[in-house]
């Protein structure tokens, strides 16, 4: 028997009711249930490119692309015959399979400072492995991460963190002791975790097992590091013999060939991917010298596995999108990107909105203030009102922007100068409703 959708329920408000009953929340991950913004979520029914129609038929020209997970735009052909060619082998059969041998290998080679990568099912798989693994290095357990860096939802690393949590986290000052940024998070399960300020080089001592950092923080707004910070929390972590933990989940083969850890030109001991590297199916993957990544079962004593890791279907699309990314697309896309963000921030100025558009490589941040920020404090100040009454406004130009003040902008292969061009314009027009509004 085939389920088809019901016809009585074809508009958004019908289905978040029909949601609301059976999901809690209405939705399967919260920020999308528009509780930062107001007013009800549109339910995607397909999308192609650079947009997505709602099941109302409405179109929307769209920069959340998943939150990073497209970058080849919404169907790509290439994505989805790869996609369709693995279905019809079967969808998962807890065995090895050559793709997933492929996938890592592809990741070593565009990332040196991975000799092996294991595969697992999300960005919060790979952190918590990660995190698990370093411990198991070292034989330590303190962990240290900073302040409005996102690094999943294990319960080691819910403190303090960005995006969806940030609007439900008070602010949290220091290098103390991080707090559960959750209900049923005890409190010591973030008892080894010390959390302090981005863009700061902490002293560290023989307690620590690992620094976990965003290169790029993109969940609390777009914050790149300032000169200095990655390269002296490298020398700071050899200097008393912690590892140095990349979470590349959103910057991994986004911001460059070989992710944030080239575009800086500095070397983690180990590294978290997803997004990207899924093209668009769930998947993550975490890597690192083989000394270290040798300590994983069945190899060594810290164990990890997943039944859905390495999955047929997701290293397919993987396969595929990487195939759509050599060393040219980047250039090409940051280029494009920082003249949206120029343009984008020229016709909010214009209509009087006081607004910082921050790009790193092809990340697009919005800031409602008047300068660039550079921590999680500075961030939080963002004007979380004004972010709400612009996302409508873009709503109703036909623009989707992440539902949240604290994610950013995702414009991929498919926003071509003239998807841009729209959208800037769409930008104008909503920055002057909000002004008079």
């Amino acid at each position: 028997m085939t389920l088809a959708p019901d016809e009585a329920a074809r508009t958004n408000e019908e289905l978040f009711g029909r949601a609301q009953r059976v999901i809690p929340g209405g939705v399967n991950s919260p920020v999308r249930a528009f509780t930062s913004v107001g007013g009800t979520p549109y339910f995607v029914a397909r999308a192609s490119g650079a947009r997505v129609w709602d099941v109302e038929g409405t179109e929307y020209l769209d920069l959340v692309q998943s939150y990073g997970a497209i970058i080849a735009g919404h169907a790509h052909p290439t994505v989805v015959e790869a996609v369709q060619e693995a279905a019809l082998s079967g969808t998962s059969y807890g065995a090895p399979t050559e793709r997933e041998v492929l996938l890592a290998e592809e990741i070593c080679r565009r990332v040196p400072s991975c000799d092996k990568v294991r595969m697992v099912s999300s960005g919060t798989e790979a952190t918590m492995s990660a995190i698990r693994l370093a411990r198991g290095f070292t034989g330590r357990d303190l962990v240290v991460k900073f302040a409005g860096n996102y690094h999943g939802h294990g319960d080691a690393l819910l403190a303090d963190s960005g995006s969806g949590v940030a609007m439900i986290d008070a602010l949290h000052h220091g290098g103390v002791v991080g707090r559960p940024g959750s209900a049923g998070v005890p409190a010591t399960a973030v008892a080894e975790t010390v959390v302090v300020p981005y863009n700061e080089v902490p002293r560290l001592d023989e307690r620590v097992a690992c620094v976990i950092v965003e290169p790029v923080a993109a969940n609390m707004g777009l914050i790149a590091p300032v000169e200095g910070f990655l390269s002296g929390l490298r020398a700071e972590c050899d200097r008393i013999g912690a590892l140095l933990v990349f979470d590349e989940v959103i910057t991994g083969f986004r911001v460059a060939f070989g992710g944030a850890q080239a575009h800086y030109g500095v070397s983690p001991d180990l590294s978290c991917f997803g997004k990207v590297i899924g093209g668009g199916l769930n998947v993550g993957a975490f890597g690192g010298r083989a000394e270290i990544m040798d300590l994983l079962a069945p190899l060594g004593p810290v164990y990890q596995a997943g039944t859905l890791s390495g999955n047929p279907l997701a290293t397919a699309a993987g396969l595929a999108t990487l195939s759509l990314l050599d060393e040219s697309v980047y250039p090409e896309l940051t280029k494009r990107a920082g003249a949206f963000a120029d343009r984008l921030q020229g016709v909010m100025e214009d209509a009087g909105l006081t607004v910082h558009c921050a790009t790193v490589g092809p990340l697009v941040g919005l800031y409602f203030g008047d300068h660039a920020p550079v921590d999680f404090a500075d961030a939080r100040r963002t004007d979380e009102a004004a972010y709400a009454a612009f996302f409508h406004a873009m709503l109703d130009q036909g623009v989707a922007l992440a539902p949240g003040p604290y994610e950013i902008m995702f414009p991929g292969l498919a926003h071509t100068d003239d998807v841009l061009g729209a959208i800037v314009d769409a930008a104008g027009h909503a920055a002057r409703s909000v002004r008079i509004g």
